[in-house]
């Protein structure tokens, strides 16, 4: 399957080809206002309706609340008018308005290749970026897997800005960061038969091909020969073969060294401990924190940051069968230490386990791990928030400044004395888990963090809950894989970058 991204475009007025015209509504002194280039378009409107776009899209319900849209009848160009929420509108606002707008186009009933014109009044360029951003991920598509060529119904999208060269530079990163995204959700949503972890590490390979990203990949033999006891244990079951994906960006002139680390899971049936069969479906799903690092990675290197990134993609098919792993079990993890497994359906802090102490004997300053890895998550924030757990709160606080940068939302969960305690063994240096179901997700960072050397600052993202929508799509968020996690960890990278 090929992805065909919208082409994104930079101008300082509406194009004249446009097939849609995107413009805001937000209230300016109590009175809801157009925002936009809408000179040429009134006239359109005036000429055909004998009334303006903002009279005609109130008419038909716009509101100025935000992401709330409405679709004009067509004079020349069609008007899909959404609401900015107040005057004073931030980055993230504009964002998912810009979303918002997009979804609505591709739900038309007609067209494909369409070309969109966002007008907006945009003029600096974390705006322009924002809004740009939010256009190319609210026309994404999924691809469906037919015999037939996927036409998407969005080809081209212009933004109309001010600014001149910080907007060109704004709209080239929100291009790359949007394509990234876009890509994780591709990954995310792929069927497991078309995604096993040998495939997937070859998708990995060839997705940073053309960036300057060395990419090794270990298979059976060599996480045999290496001792990764986790990776292996978890995907003994299966017939498809685990994988380690380590990829590294090194320019010149970095000085500080980030490791991201990235759970693979291709395919979770929940191994010997077999999961309910309407709680297996959506599995596909468990490899979403993997699609985020080597997307982010690809984002980084495409937009030059300057640091060093370092990162692994542990990826492995939970499977039961004769030579699956059990509850009981003792695995040696790839760091030495022997960890008593309690639960095969909780494969996933296995693989980051070894993947983690990897990453430290690269040394960096940070390690941040992303993982769907529990259930409690979900139960604690829901589906739309992250979990964040760190070894500190300046750490803390840089993921957290990072996700609000990039548009996603995380919340910080504490580790603490009693939690790490549960994760007592009697017949290993721990247990992969704690006494009883309650605290899980704190249990599971804590876990975590054993393989974690005290020296390296340490954070970790449980996205259980935002990494596939089953609900309606919002903002630039769709149906299904989101992507979610790529876009804070650039804004990390790139905040960090010398």
């Amino acid at each position: 399957m090929t992805r065909h991204n919208a082409t994104l475009n930079l101008s300082k007025t509406i194009d004249r080809d446009a097939d849609i015209i995107v413009l805001g509504l937000t209230a300016v002194g109590g009175e809801p206002t157009l925002v936009g280039a809408v000179g040429d378009v009134d006239k359109s409107y005036q000429k055909a309706y004998r009334t303006t776009p903002r009279a005609l899209a109130l008419s038909l319900g716009a509101s100025t609340s935000l992401e709330s849209t409405v679709v004009l009848p067509p004079a020349g160009a069609r008007v899909v008018v959404v609401g900015l929420g107040d005057a004073d509108v931030t980055a993230d606002q504009l964002r998912r308005a810009a979303g918002s707008a997009l979804r609505a186009v591709t739900q038309l009933p007609d067209g494909e290749g369409l070309k969109v014109t966002v007008s907006l009044e945009l003029a600096a360029p974390e705006l322009i970026r924002a809004a740009a951003e939010g256009a190319l991920l609210g026309a994404y598509e999924p691809q469906v897997i037919s015999s037939g060529e996927d036409k998407p119904k969005v080809s081209a999208i212009t933004v109309v800005a001010t600014g001149r060269g910080d907007a060109r530079e704004a709209i080239d990163a929100a291009r790359v960061v949007a394509e990234s995204v876009c890509r994780a959700r591709d990954w995310t949503n792929t069927p497991p038969n078309l995604l096993t972890p040998a495939l997937f590490a070859e998708q990995a390979r060839q997705s940073l091909r053309e960036h300057r990203v060395s990419v090794d990949v270990l298979d059976e033999k060599a996480l045999d020969k290496g001792g990764y006891g986790g990776i292996l244990a978890v995907g003994g079951g299966s017939a498809h073969g685990p994988r380690l994906v380590r990829m590294q960006y090194a320019p010149r002139g970095a000085t500080f060294h980030l490791a991201l680390v990235g759970k693979g899971i291709t395919f979770d049936s929940g191994g010997l401990d077999l999961k309910p069969a309407g709680q297996m479906a959506g599995m596909k799903y468990d490899m979403s924190g993997a699609a985020a690092v080597i997307a982010a990675m690809q984002a980084i290197a495409a937009l030059g940051l300057r640091i060093k990134v370092t990162a692994y993609a542990a990826m492995a098919e939970n499977m039961p069968s004769g030579t699956s792993y059990r509850s009981g079990d003792v695995m040696k993890m790839f760091d030495g230490q022997t960890v008593e497994n309690y639960n095969t359906d909780a494969e996933g802090r296995l693989v980051m386990a070894d993947a983690i102490a990897r990453a430290a004997l690269d040394e960096p300053h940070l390690i941040v791990d992303v993982a769907t890895l529990t259930g409690a998550c979900m139960v604690a924030l829901g589906m739309r928030v992250g979990g964040l757990m760190a070894s500190d709160d300046v750490t803390a606080d840089r993921l957290l400044d990072a996700a609000e940068a990039g548009g996603e939302e995380f919340w910080q969960l504490p580790i603490t004395e009693e939690i790490r305690s549960q994760l007592k063994s009697s017949v290993a240096d721990m247990r992969s888990g704690g006494k009883n179901r309650f605290g899980g997700a704190l249990a599971a960072g804590a876990f975590l963090q054993r393989f974690v050397p005290e020296n390296i600052a340490w954070g970790h993202l449980d996205i259980a809950g935002p990494a596939n929508n089953e609900d309606s799509a919002f903002g630039c968020t769709p149906k299904g894989g989101t992507g979610v996690g790529v876009r804070t960890l650039v804004a990390l990278a790139r905040q960090l970058a010398s």
